[in-house]
């Protein structure tokens, strides 16, 4: 049973909600939040400490609280609130601050349990892939860059981590894109534009997993103490286009060769973040099997994703059509759009 718990990445929505969700656990006395910055929230008696966990004194906070259970959440596609934001800073957020969390839990000796938070972006997309993914499975593709990339390095120093220490269980949970009405993500922001780019002759499986879901799953985590990699994502698929078609947003199909200079723009006036490995699976997609969540853990979650799709658009006011205009039009929109629209900093 857990007693003190530390949370990492709590600035953000989801690692905030977790930390406040866990401490009203059975047979949790303490719940310590870590995060660089300031939270943005009430953490509504969690313990807030101002640490970065890519500095070592993380591993202080750790023995001087004997903190039993480590729940990583500070792995992300964006850096958190109060850092730079640049790829260069949010890499060193997820590798190097892993490692130095992984160091301190390893010199630890009250630490019994360890969960991290990991993505289904390690299978990365391609034209190869099988139509499913297990965790046993290895990426046709490797992802090479961003997000994807640093997950793979962050589960490899993870293994390393539990041959050191094989007394303690270790979890990890490799999640879907998760959508929900209050949760941020480059996913959230591609669907939330007026217009939706799409890759010329393509129209990919997509698979989420809502937010409270995956807060759901963490929760399992900690409480099983069953070490093992997880595949964390809804039942069921929506392609792309029906995914507009839900949200009554029209589709402009982009050649492959060009969706990079529209992924440019949509960067330059702060609308979305089309990163290249967000392209490729909004190209190929991906899809997942989470058979060994159900009958180890013991987690199904409540939403397919269908449903979750259907509550993060109700939830940002995103349902209906916003252009009754032939779909040949939207290309004009695009381009004054880009021309027009400034970035929060102009």
């Amino acid at each position: 049973m857990s007693k003190v718990v530390l949370v990492t990445g709590v600035t953000r929505d989801l690692g905030g909600r977790f930390a406040r969700l866990i401490l009203r656990a059975p047979g949790v006395e303490r719940v310590i939040g870590v995060d660089a910055a300031e939270p943005r929230h009430e953490l509504d008696g969690v313990e807030f400490v101002p640490a970065d966990i890519r500095n070592p004194m993380i591993a202080k906070v750790i023995a001087s609280a004997a903190v039993d259970t480590v729940v990583h959440m500070s792995p992300a596609e964006t850096p958190p609130t109060g850092y730079p934001g640049t790829s260069t800073s949010a890499k060193e957020t997820n590798v190097i601050g892993t490692m130095q969390l992984l160091a301190a839990c390893q010199k630890a000796p009250s630490v019994r349990n360890l969960v991290v938070r990991s993505t289904t972006a390690v299978y990365g997309a391609s034209p190869r892939d099988p139509a499913i993914f297990e965790e046993d499975m290895e990426p046709r593709v490797p992802p090479s860059r961003g997000w994807a990339k640093d997950a793979v390095e962050i589960e490899g120093y993870v293994r390393g981590f539990a041959r050191r220490r094989p007394d303690v269980p270790v979890t990890v949970l490799r999640f879907a894109p998760i959508l929900g009405p209050t949760i941020a993500s480059p996913m959230a922001d591609y669907f939330a534009l007026p217009f939706l780019p799409t890759v010329l002759g393509y129209d990919p499986r997509l698979q989420f997993l809502h937010e409270d879901d995956a807060l759901d799953a963490l929760s399992v985590a900690v409480a099983t103490h069953e070490s093992g990699t997880y595949n964390i994502a809804a039942e069921g698929v929506l392609t792309l286009s029906q995914a507009a078609r839900r949200l009554g947003r029209p589709v402009v199909p982009v050649p492959s060769r060009a969706i990079g200079v529209v992924g440019q723009g949509l960067r330059r006036v702060g609308a979305a973040d089309l990163s290249a490995e967000q392209v490729r699976l909004l190209t190929h997609g991906r899809v997942v099997d989470t058979a060994r969540a159900r009958e180890r853990l013991g987690f199904v979650p409540r939403r397919t994703t269908a449903e979750a799709f259907e509550d993060f658009a109700r939830g940002r006011g995103l349902r209906g059509p916003l252009y009754p205009e032939r779909v040949g039009q939207v290309p004009d929109r695009l381009a004054s759009l880009l021309l027009t629209r400034r970035s929060p900093d102009g």
